[in-house]
């Protein structure tokens, strides 16, 4: 990839740097879900979903190796959205448990971690990948992201995002060292493992089965799957 100039465009954080079907896959024009359906976020794809508040989602990991980037964003204004910073100084820890709330940049909590039968590895730190961290890996042309699919599946459902939060980064495995470094490690989830979300607020939940393939985060082999989830009321 030619790189000159490339970190100048797109000249706003709502414009992806490239498309692929996010863009054209919306579960719904306006993203409302189909009580109780399964629905697929297929593999290097991101899917938006409404949720009213009460309503819950369970996002399923279906082959237990893929990491699932999740944001959520008030429905009423999406400059107010899930904040890991913020989320972090509520909860005491940098890894949720069930029952604890998610807190968005203004302080109030906008989903719950019902559930979780995973054994609760994810990850609140690593920023989502996007075209910028694949050019650092040696990419040469474009490359499916987080960063991208978020845009894009806000964008399938009539809808723009203000920036790219901080996702909770469901399954990643992402352990600290005593000497405080990181290291980049396959999930330790298993097929069918879930976590579950209720919505604090009317809210749109936006899911990406992560794309990368070049490090081992969505397991041994490298190879990006889906997941999927589904709305109960």
């Amino acid at each position: 990839m030619d790189s000159t100039g490339v970190y100048d465009n797109p000249g706003d954080n709502a414009t992806p740097c490239g498309t692929n079907a996010s863009l054209t896959s919306a579960i719904s024009p306006d993203g409302a879900p189909a009580p109780a359906r399964r629905y697929e976020v297929p593999a290097r794809q991101g899917r938006a979903v409404r949720l009213a508040k009460g309503q819950q989602i369970r996002i399923v990991n279906t082959h237990g190796t893929q990491v699932c980037d999740t944001w959520a964003f008030s429905a009423a204004n999406r400059a107010e959205f899930l904040s890991w910073p913020h989320a972090r100084a509520w909860i005491d820890r940098v890894l949720p448990r069930p029952g604890d709330p998610l807190v968005t940049n203004r302080r109030r909590p906008i989903l719950t971690l019902q559930e979780d039968s995973s054994p609760g590895v994810h990850d609140t730190l690593i920023a989502a990948c996007d075209l910028f961290r694949y050019l650092t890996l040696g990419v040469e042309a474009y490359h499916d992201n987080c960063s991208d699919n978020l845009r894009m599946a806000m964008m399938a459902i009539g809808l723009t995002v203000p920036e790219v939060p901080q996702p909770l980064n469901l399954w990643m495995n992402i352990p600290v060292g005593d000497d405080w470094g990181i290291d980049w490690r396959p999930p330790v989830s298993a097929p069918g493992d879930h976590v579950l979300l209720r919505a604090e607020m009317d809210c749109i939940v936006v899911m990406s089965a992560c794309p990368q393939d070049m490090i081992p985060i969505n397991g041994e082999n490298m190879t990006p799957v889906g997941v999927e989830f589904v709305v109960e009321a």
